[in-house]
């Protein structure tokens, strides 16, 4: 089967939504198809085509930008050619462009799954406050015009405006998370050459410096946190001054990450095998995320797959996947004292929040959601 993926960032770019692609592509290009992803060409250093792990990259110019998005005139034309060359489209949200993607497979009757992936919520602007409403909507054509919805769960989709209306036509699929065994020379080594030898308790990070993570409500928990374990250390792994559109969240922070010194580490952009040392050195996981940008949050899986408990927010989704591990809690939004109690509740007995690994590697191994994708391709073409 020839698969057209279509989605607004991808690799180089670091997201939970391209990490998420970029693992359905290659699951699907190891199960022996080909696949073509159609994104933007978001930075004018990358080449307009290439190949990556076996997977094509066909990237559309970028004429101007709005705070997250981006404007590309010729994309019409580009996948006018790339719509009649695949047997099935598979479109990801948000994204502006999805809507005209999803007219042409309707049009050349190619079965088109759109997997809704959160809310796009935009910084306080006219302009922005235009965008957001402007994609609002061509997320609502994109949804009427696709022949599926794909959710992760059904926890999002009952909260989404988007996905209750199309409710009839959605399914859900779990994401695809993997993360290489830990290896506890290595993840030992890894520690050691970040200075983490003698440091107790480590809090992981994992994502975006991005005023939807909830950075600001962790560093004032810190305090108290602080009173029960004066040497603890945060480690943030994730882009930082990279991350588009947040440089006003990042100005507001670094005063008070400044403050804060050693005591909040920024790691970088790490690798999978480097992220699964990062994990593995944490002794509980944190991601305070504060409305549904955020619907699931996948690196709760990966810090669970490295045997790393994790301390949520209870937002819709993202309560999910310590209720599927039991790897954790999740504490009220916005709410520093119940994120501050949650860390120490973890801390306190974290031997009872570790799980195997195996059933949830299973669960939500990449090969198990190339499948029940594929499965919903036949669907598709079997009702025609």
């Amino acid at each position: 089967m020839k698969i057209l993926i279509a989605l607004t960032y991808y690799r180089p770019h670091v997201s939970g939504l391209t990490i998420y692609v970029e693992r359905l592509a290659r699951a699907w290009r190891r199960r022996g198809h080909k696949v073509t992803v159609l994104t933007s060409r978001y930075d004018r250093k990358l080449p307009l085509r290439e190949e990556l792990h076996g997977v094509s990259v066909v990237r559309v110019p970028v004429v101007a930008r709005i705070s997250k998005g981006v404007l590309m005139p010729t994309i019409g034309l580009v996948s006018n050619g790339l719509v009649a060359a695949h047997d099935a489209l598979s479109l990801h949200l948000p994204q502006l462009d999805a809507s005209g993607i999803a007219l042409r497979g309707r049009m050349l009757r190619k079965p088109t799954v759109l997997t809704y992936h959160s809310d796009l919520k935009l910084p306080s602007s006219a302009i922005s406050g235009i965008a957001q409403r402007v994609v609002y909507l061509s997320n609502h054509a994109a949804a009427m015009l696709s022949h599926v919805v794909c959710a992760y769960t059904e926890d999002f989709a009952s909260s989404s405006e988007i996905l209750q209306r199309y409710a009839h036509k959605t399914r859900y699929v779990l994401p695809p998370v993997e993360m290489p065994p830990v290896d506890s020379l290595e993840a030992s080594a890894w520690a050691t050459r970040h200075g983490l030898s003698s440091e107790k308790p480590i809090i992981g990070v994992a994502g975006r410096l991005a005023a939807d993570k909830g950075i600001e409500f962790l560093l004032a928990a810190l305090p108290k946190l602080r009173e029960h374990y004066p040497n603890l250390v945060v480690l943030h792994a994730g882009p930082v001054k990279s991350v588009i559109g947040e440089q006003r969240y990042r100005r507001k922070l670094a005063p008070k990450l400044a403050d804060l010194g050693d005591c909040y580490r920024f790691v970088g952009t790490l690798d999978p095998e480097e992220m699964c040392h990062f994990f593995a050195n944490c002794d509980v996981h944190v991601l305070p995320s504060i409305n549904s940008t955020e619907s699931f949050g996948l690196v709760q899986i990966e810090a669970a797959l490295c045997g790393t408990p994790t301390v949520a927010s209870a937002l819709p989704g993202v309560r999910v996947p310590t209720q599927i591990t039991g790897m954790g809690i999740t504490v009220p939004p916005c709410d520093v004292d119940a994120l501050a109690r949650g860390v120490l509740e973890v801390l306190s007995r974290r031997g009872e929040f570790v799980r195997p690994r195996e059933p949830i590697a299973e669960k939500f191994s990449p090969d198990a959601t190339a499948g029940r994708y594929e499965a919903i391709f036949n669907e598709c073409m079997s009702g025609w």
